[in-house]
């Protein structure tokens, strides 16, 4: 069949600096889903995008010619609201767990389709998974009816939904194109407005242990996916916050697991609460209800039941032990003062070293594994008194798990106590 263009004309346009049109972007997104378009002639203008980027209506197409890739979902039937969040993604971000739940306490259908951890970074699903019979895997027919009945569900995505993106994200990954935030924003919202949900929050992570390390580049991305959830109909808000040290007192799969349960039922680290109550009351607003109380509704156990019921109905047993690792081992403060800086990036490499995370994306995960926290930045402490204990079912990579951590731990003798804000900026349409 006669192809409408020619690939290396649009990569020549796009390394001269010059706007694609909407035809070009729709041709090569299909077809390199096809296979016309080589995997070196797609590196080549992924690179070309890196370095002269898109304007707004560009990244706007090549959006939606990844969602025309594959299916599109409606929740037009279940008679009520949706709302989801996505999370860039960091250390110790439990915040789906209770966060699902909680809204949909308030009538909101929550439809969150997540994914697994890969290197630093925690995977919602493999926490899921450390709960004895939960799966992860349900049927569009099984979401909409445990949206109907229960009104929030964690689960994996269907391969349906924009496939484009699947084979751009892996080319991305080894050609050195991950950091183009036309790219990153595509990818993540392609597969968020073909999800179909009314509304969206984004908690965009800034700092060490995230993938955006720079306040203003985080702002700019943050900026960028707000415009394509707007431009596609979706009520889109965004939130930046603090990833340069882990989310909560736990990094690993079965230990934030229980910290989460902690947080539904009315306890939990301050953060962890903190951020769960601000991002559930900016997916409540988004969803028509401004003046819902969801810190009400985790103190009195309404979410909690809504927890219970959101694990029974894909077969998990909330009420069964979770595991525990059977290796620790305790890193100590070395000296008297503040804790000033408990580095995010290395906590993370160090709970992923013990087991907790993967290499590639069949790599199996350490239920137990993982890194407890003790002291948060901004606390004192004296010398040989317990920062972390260190779990694994493998104790031979204690060693490098500490090796992670060696210049992400900082007591200083002359720092005053205190610690910064979570939530550093909101971005709107």
């Amino acid at each position: 069949m006669s192809e409408q263009f020619d690939a290396v004309d649009v990569i020549v346009a796009k390394r001269d600096g010059n706007r694609l049109s909407d035809a070009q972007i729709d041709w090569v997104i299909d077809a390199y889903t096809r296979g016309v378009v080589a995997d070196e002639q797609m590196s080549a203008l992924n690179m070309a995008i890196l370095l002269n980027g898109m304007d707004r209506a560009e990244i706007a197409r090549w959006t939606a010619a990844m969602i025309a890739s594959g299916e599109r979902m409606s929740f037009a039937d279940l008679g009520r609201p949706t709302a989801d969040k996505h999370s860039t993604g960091g250390v110790g971000d439990k915040i789906t767990l209770p966060l699902a739940p909680l809204v949909a306490v308030f009538g909101v259908a929550v439809p969150q389709l997540s994914g697994r951890g890969l290197g630093h970074t925690g995977g919602t699903l493999d926490k899921l998974e450390s709960i004895p019979g939960w799966r992860a895997a349900l049927t569009n027919d099984e979401m909409m009816r445990q949206l109907a009945d229960v009104g929030a569900v964690i689960c994996q995505a269907g391969s349906g939904l924009a496939p484009a993106d699947r084979k751009l994200y892996a080319l991305r990954d080894v050609t050195g194109t991950v950091e183009a935030i036309p790219l990153i924003a595509s990818s993540i919202m392609s597969k968020k407005i073909a999800e179909g949900t009314d509304s969206l929050v984004l908690d965009v992570k800034v700092g060490s242990g995230a993938f955006m390390k720079d306040l203003d580049r985080a702002r700019e991305l943050a900026r960028t996916m707000v415009e394509l959830g707007t431009d596609a109909g979706v009520t889109t808000t965004a939130l930046l916050t603090d990833m340069s040290t882990p989310l909560g007192l736990t990094a690993g799969n079965a230990l934030e697991v229980r910290e989460s349960v902690e947080v539904l039922a009315g306890g939990g680290p301050a953060d962890v609460v903190e951020l769960t109550l601000a991002l559930a009351r900016e997916m409540l607003d988004a969803a028509g209800q401004p003046d819902a109380d969801p810190a009400a509704a985790l103190a009195d156990g309404r979410a909690m039941d809504v927890w219970r019921r959101m694990i029974r109905a894909q077969d998990g047993d909330p009420d069964a032990p979770l595991p525990w690792a059977r290796e620790t081992e305790q890193v100590l403060a070395e000296s008297d003062g503040v804790l000033t800086t408990l580095d995010a990036y290395a906590v993370g490499i160090a709970a992923w070293r013990l087991g907790a995370g993967r290499a590639r994306k069949e790599d199996p995960v350490q239920a137990g594994a993982g890194v407890q926290i003790h002291v948060r930045p901004g606390e004192r402490v004296t010398a040989g008194q317990p920062l972390l204990t260190l779990h694994t079912d493998t104790p031979e990579r204690f060693d490098r798990a500490r090796d992670a951590l060696v210049g992400g731990i900082v007591v200083d003798a002359a720092a005053a106590p205190g610690a910064g804000p979570l939530v550093l900026d909101r971005i709107t349409a």
